[in-house]
């Protein structure tokens, strides 16, 4: 085992040990694995997490890559055991990783406001700050990254309840209006939508920033609440209690503090996914979000779980992925959220998936030796 990191430890294996790898089809990260390239050489290494892996750890994996010739999974299965070494991710408590997973929904909206349409969705506002050790003030803590700046002093932003109350009005931030508000809050918890048109036209927004509070599942308080059995929680079970209690859906939804601010971007290429924290497009099936405060992004993670079957055909789900994108929730360093793609029948496939998992990273070989 490696030397340990505070909450987890990496165990060298080998590709033998990793329960359906030989089943695995790889092939399809290489698209992305030369747009993470790209974006780490032509425009900004990825930063740094504390397991100390490195962007430039990564450079000889994706250069190797762009230079390799694949022409089936067993040609990308053996570029990986030939440049790379796996280390499972062992917890200090010994207990599985966590997978849930996400997608890019497609919301009904207009450009202007009525009685129909009056649910927004905002752009960053101009008072929204970053923040970090050199500018936090003593009273905001250390968890929130953006605060808002007022009268040359930075504070904590106002939150989703109110914000929903008005707080934003009138400053021109909106980018679009929806018919429901939980359709606009459930895309705040993925980071990034479709948005359809009455025309017929298609926009695209994904993650800016957000207000700073930590994110709360309101699928946490309807089980401690009654409202919902642990057993049978999932974006659909939230949605149809929400549907049915329509006088609590703010004080639901207003359990969740944090707020999500969007950008809009060229939806010129729909069959690609969204981009997302790694500034290069999600790959449905194969692009995983981590905590970023412990993983870099671009790494691969070979992920198993036993149970979560309804995402290959009834088989347990086995894929090597990419490190694209990071979350709110997504907290932990076995820890995952699993992209499912675009539309319906993604939100169908994603909002189910609630399930124990093995983690294992795969470390270029450089990289790796300081870990055995």
């Amino acid at each position: 085992m490696s030397e340990d990191t505070p909450g987890f430890a990496l165990q060298v294996i080998n590709f033998n040990d990793l329960e359906g790898w030989k089943d695995d089809d790889p092939s399809g990260l290489f698209e992305a694995m030369e747009a993470c390239r790209r974006q780490i050489a032509e425009v900004k290494p990825y930063r740094t997490g504390s397991l100390g892996l490195t962007a430039r750890d990564l450079v000889p994996l994706l250069e190797a890559a762009r230079k390799e010739t694949v022409s089936s999974a067993a040609d990308a299965r053996a570029f990986f055991e030939s440049h790379c070494r796996p280390f499972r991710i062992r917890r200090a408590d010994d207990g599985p990783g966590f997978v849930t997973a996400f997608y890019e929904p497609e919301v009904v909206v207009s450009a202007e406001a009525d009685d129909e349409y009056c649910f927004p969705f905002y752009r960053r506002p101009e008072d929204l700050v970053d923040v970090d050790e050199s500018n936090r003030p003593t009273s905001l803590p250390e968890s929130y990254a953006f605060g808002r700046l007022s009268e040359g002093r930075i504070e904590a932003y106002p939150d989703r309840r109110a914000i929903d109350g008005g707080f934003l009005m009138g400053r021109g931030l909106e980018i679009a209006w929806a018919k429901s508000k939980v359709d606009v809050f459930f895309a705040h918890v993925q980071g990034a939508a479709r948005l359809r048109y009455p025309d017929g036209s298609i926009g695209r927004i994904t993650y800016a920033a957000k207000a700073g509070h930590p994110f709360s599942a309101v699928g946490k308080l309807l089980i401690e609440c009654g409202e919902i059995k642990r057993s049978e929680i999932s974006m659909q079970a939230i949605r149809r209690w929400l549907g049915a209690h329509p006088h609590r859906v703010d004080e639901v939804l207003w359990h969740n503090r944090s707020y999500i601010f969007f950008r809009e971007v060229l939806a010129v290429d729909l069959s690609a996914g969204p981009v997302a924290a790694a500034k290069v497009p999600l790959t449905p099936g194969r692009s995983l979000a981590v905590d970023r405060l412990i993983h870099t992004f671009g790494f691969p993670f070979f992920i198993r779980s036993e149970n979560l079957v309804h995402l290959d055909d009834g088989k347990p789900f086995a894929r090597l992925m990419l490190a694209l994108d990071t979350g709110s929730a997504i907290v932990g360093p076995a820890r995952g959220d699993i992209f499912t793609g675009s539309g319906y029948q993604a939100g169908e496939l994603a909002g189910t998936v609630r399930h124990d998992a093995d983690f294992t990273i795969l470390l270029p070989n450089a990289a790796a030796a300081r870990f055995v």
